[in-house]
């Protein structure tokens, strides 16, 4: 099954390292970087408002711990947001070219 990975990040530097390190690892086929995303949410019982970057990660199930895992050694958050959606449906080809781009040595 492949999923869409949400991962934020606090800037644009951290954003690309995380994505060319998962696609130079083949744990994602593509990731595509969206600037400056506001996040309000509940931390350590205060509300914060954050400027981040939101990854959108191309993968799969199989590879989705690994992929976490490297996320969580390089991402400076004590708490990153990891999520994986699974894809219901896509265009075919575009579904194989993820699963090939994971798969290829």
């Amino acid at each position: 099954m492949k999923l869409i990975v949400y991962c934020t990040c606090p800037d644009k530097g951290v954003a690309e390292t995380i994505a060319e390190m998962l696609v130079e690892r083949r744990l994602a086929a593509c990731v595509n970087i969206l600037p400056q995303v506001q996040s309000i949410y509940r931390w350590q019982g205060q509300i914060e408002h954050d400027d981040e970057i939101l990854l959108l990660i191309k993968s799969d199930v199989a590879h989705f711990e690994s992929l976490r895992e490297a996320i969580m050694a390089q991402h400076p958050y004590d708490l990153p947001e990891i999520i994986g959606v699974p894809v219901a449906a896509g265009h075919p080809e575009y579904l194989t070219w993820i699963t090939n781009e994971l798969t290829k040595p």
